[in-house]
């Protein structure tokens, strides 16, 4: 029976993660943020009541059949030219389409999965578009940032984010998704904008720490604008104090300063009882290597067989 694995992200860090767990031989979910508020997502949630399609698209194009090669090229092809279309991607007007035919976002995600030979099942962490709010301090002081795109380009530290509406409810499917899965998968991705918002959501907060899930966190190769100045440790520190109560069992560093200098990091990963696993993944510096990243994800999935499944 194939291992039931489920990925949480959003963005091209999910995108990563999802390419290299398809060559694997799992029964796979996405489970794709769903606060997306910049961009060609930003401008259609202003004009219709729709989830933000963008990160859904990136999830089914990476998971796509590759004999699909026309439908993939068709869901990522950008408008060009100086008109209402210019710079939306085919595949957010079909699934802005296919949502709004549909009642149930999961249906609509599903038929699109159709049409590109989707390998996993992409499933919304809610059914309700998402706000991302964030505590910024910089120099100047503290302030308050609305907005996914916002929050990821704001100079300062976070301390806090949050999600609004804060009473929202995770998808029943993605509920049922995450209580049946063997293992769960965060990150790579951005941190406090793709990967902690997972944990932000009450309802599929305590479904992580209900399952019996082991569990893997794929760290950040590079820095990005809303963690500038974080270190991996500190990545791992945040997650924590997302995550209290949930148990973490591999953390999986692909960066070349944890080869040389394990220890502050291991640190880190003992706080939230894993177990650190260090590899070289960069095909650039900036992104993972999906071959890399798929070998060690396989080694920890497959044949760590072992072991009581934590809680």
């Amino acid at each position: 029976m194939m291992l039931k694995v489920v990925a949480f992200g959003g963005g091209r860090g999910l995108s990563a993660s999802l390419r290299a767990l398809t060559r694997l031989d799992i029964d796979l979910t996405a489970v794709v943020t769903v606060a997306d508020d910049g961009g060609s997502s930003g401008v259609i949630r202003a004009a219709r009541p729709v989830l933000p399609p963008g990160d859904l698209r990136k999830a089914l194009v990476a998971t796509a059949d590759p004999a699909r090669a026309e439908a993939v090229a068709l869901f990522s092809h950008r408008f060009g030219g100086q008109d209402f279309l210019t710079g939306h991607p085919v595949g957010n007007i079909v699934l802005t389409s296919l949502l709004e035919r549909h009642d149930d976002p999961v249906v609509a995600l599903d038929a699109a999965a159709r049409i590109v030979g989707s390998r996993a099942r992409i499933l919304p962490m809610s059914c309700t578009p998402l706000d991302i709010e964030a505590d910024l301090v910089d120099d100047s002081g503290s302030r308050t940032i609305l907005g996914q795109h916002d929050v990821a380009v704001a100079d300062g530290n976070v301390k806090d984010v949050r999600l609004l509406p804060s009473d929202a409810a995770a998808c029943p499917e993605t509920l049922q998704a995450v209580a049946d899965a063997d293992w769960h998968v965060f990150g790579p991705g951005s941190w406090y904008t793709s990967v902690i918002p997972h944990l932000l959501l009450p309802d599929l907060r305590e479904a992580i720490g209900a399952s019996r899930a082991r569990r893997i966190v794929v760290l950040n190769l590079s820095e990005e604008k809303e963690t500038d100045g974080l270190t991996l440790s500190g990545h791992l520190d945040t997650l924590r104090r997302y995550a209290e109560g949930v148990r973490f069992h591999y953390v999986v560093s692909g960066d070349a300063r944890t080869l040389v200098d394990p220890g502050s990091l291991n640190s880190a990963a003992q706080s939230l009882e894993a177990e650190l696993v260090a590899a070289d993944l960069a095909a650039d510096g900036v992104t993972h290597d999906v071959a890399a990243l798929a070998a060690v994800l396989g080694n920890l999935l497959i044949d760590d067989r072992s072991g009581e499944v934590g809680g």
